[in-house]
């Protein structure tokens, strides 16, 4: 729109991977973008990400590990010494035999940050092309177990809430949004793959 034309990036203030769903910010002024990007530099606008990760998770913890981008494979990220300042907190939603729900709240924004910190635990993302690593089946699945776990081919990442104050009001605002019927599906697999072997 013609009043997006003034506003840096067209009033995106922040991005989600590819192949990762939910919510993002907009702005529609360039005092709203202008607000909403301190609120990101300040860590101040909540976060928080869904995500099905590979192994179980015995507790939720923060990761603060340095990201920069991998030395060898230029596309990728990696926890190196040299990057830049990120932190993750994560809390387990449920443990499945071989997977785990968890929560997690971004308190910086690098890029794939939450599956660069997943896998640097070695609990990378369910379906992750770039950082999923080999796939992990519960022991003794069913068939349908196993080829749903095979067929979900992208990160099992969802932004599922985001809160800041409003830039016009300075009220605070969020907004939820549920999972997608790829991860329910998943979820509802693993669930009746555990009730089956317990």
């Amino acid at each position: 729109s013609p009043q997006l034309e003034g506003i840096p990036r067209a009033g995106i203030v922040h991005r989600i991977d590819k192949g990762t769903t939910g919510l993002l910010m907009i702005a529609k002024t360039l005092r709203a973008h202008n607000s909403l990007v301190t609120q990101l530099q300040e860590h101040t606008v909540l976060r928080e990400y869904q995500a099905i990760v590979m192994g179980v998770m015995t507790a939720g913890g923060t990761i603060d590990e340095p990201i920069g981008r991998h030395p060898v494979e230029r596309k990728k990220q990696t926890v190196i010494g040299s990057g830049k300042h990120a932190v993750t907190h994560y809390r387990v939603e449920h443990r499945y035999r071989a997977h785990t729900h968890i929560r997690c709240q971004l308190e910086t924004g690098r890029t794939h940050q939450i599956r660069v910190h997943m896998a640097h635990l070695r609990y990378p993302l369910l379906g992750d092309p770039a950082y999923g690593g080999r796939l992990r089946l519960p022991k003794g699945a069913s068939e349908n177990t196993q080829l749903a776990l095979q067929a979900f081919k992208r990160q099992a990442l969802h932004a599922g809430l985001l809160g800041f104050i409003h830039p016009a009001t300075e009220e605070e605002v969020s907004w939820r949004i549920e999972m997608p019927e790829d991860m329910l599906n998943i979820l509802k697999v693993l669930d009746r793959d555990q009730k089956l072997n317990t």
